[in-house]
């Protein structure tokens, strides 16, 4: 199936939220939807060229659940950094302790590294440094980085939910990639 017809309704199922249709009017919900569509398609054709040919209605399917729990564990995790580093900045001893954590990663596209990489960026006390190619991590800078693994958690949680999102040939299952010199690679 053709992706741009695909966007042409997700266009018009967003011209609903933005125009604030009224969800229990049947006809008036069906008017703005097809507004929606009238203005969605035409855009979604003329820029056709920008996006892949052909989309599987079954991957997206499939992967909209987990984005859904992408979504809600990051908005926890989200949650949880803003108390904690309102703490820190509220405590007379300003609690902090910088450090630079490596984070091996499993997912390999670009999207999927970039998704990782701006959720630590938004997470208040934590930040994405730098990316390095050849092994495939993240350089995280964390307001505490006492404990390492409680940096590396959340990512892992939003690393595993990626690899089925963004159909990585790995899946959460597979081992995660030891830094150097560690152990066990967890």
């Amino acid at each position: 199936m053709k992706r741009w017809p695909v966007l042409g309704v997700a266009l018009a199922v967003l011209w609903l939220f933005v125009r604030g249709a009224p969800l229990f009017e049947p006809v008036a919900l069906l008017g703005e939807f097809l507004l929606g569509l009238a203005l969605g398609v035409p855009i979604a054709f003329a820029f056709r060229r920008f996006y892949a040919d052909d989309v599987k209605l079954g991957r997206a399917t499939r992967a909209t659940p987990y984005a859904l729990l992408y979504l809600l564990v990051f908005l926890r995790e989200l949650v949880t950094a803003n108390v904690d580093v309102a703490y820190r900045v509220l405590s007379p001893s300003m609690p902090i302790h910088p450090g630079v954590v490596e984070v091996p990663l499993r997912v390999t596209s670009d999207l999927g590294i970039t998704t990782i990489a701006n959720s630590i960026t938004l997470t208040p006390g934590t930040l994405t440094m730098d990316y390095d190619e050849e092994k495939n991590a993240l350089y995280v800078h964390a307001i505490d980085a006492r404990d390492p693994a409680a940096i590396v958690a959340p990512i892992r949680t939003w690393e595993d939910y990626a690899l089925i999102i963004f159909d990585e040939e790995l899946s959460p299952d597979d081992p995660v990639p030891k830094l150097g010199g560690e152990p066990d690679g967890n």
